[in-house]
């Protein structure tokens, strides 16, 4: 599955992997806020949320970088890219 159909179907969760000062500039209802420098420290957070897992960013790489450390850990996650990419996506679903 991809971002999209992820988060249309509701069956995974959102984490933003932005600054938390970034995070309260806007940011993706719902979504959970776990910076990436921190994402090695908050694993267990990470694996208590509905997976698969959605992450995004500002552009996509810092979200990239998280979903390819994520997957080798063996949780199920994509790179949704930027955060307004994905907070489109999920104002389809509400409309």
């Amino acid at each position: 599955m991809n971002a999209e159909q992820i988060i249309q179907q509701k069956t995974g969760s959102i984490i933003d992997v932005r600054t938390p000062e970034e995070y309260m500039g806007g940011h993706v209802a719902n979504s959970v806020n776990i910076p990436l420098q921190v994402l090695a420290q908050q694993l267990e957070k990470v694996k208590q949320l509905k997976q698969p897992i959605v992450l995004c960013c500002a552009s996509g790489n810092r979200s990239g970088q998280a979903t390819q450390f994520l997957t080798q850990l063996g949780i199920d996650c994509v790179n949704g890219g930027s955060w307004m990419d994905v907070n489109y996506y999920q104002s389809k679903t509400i409309a």
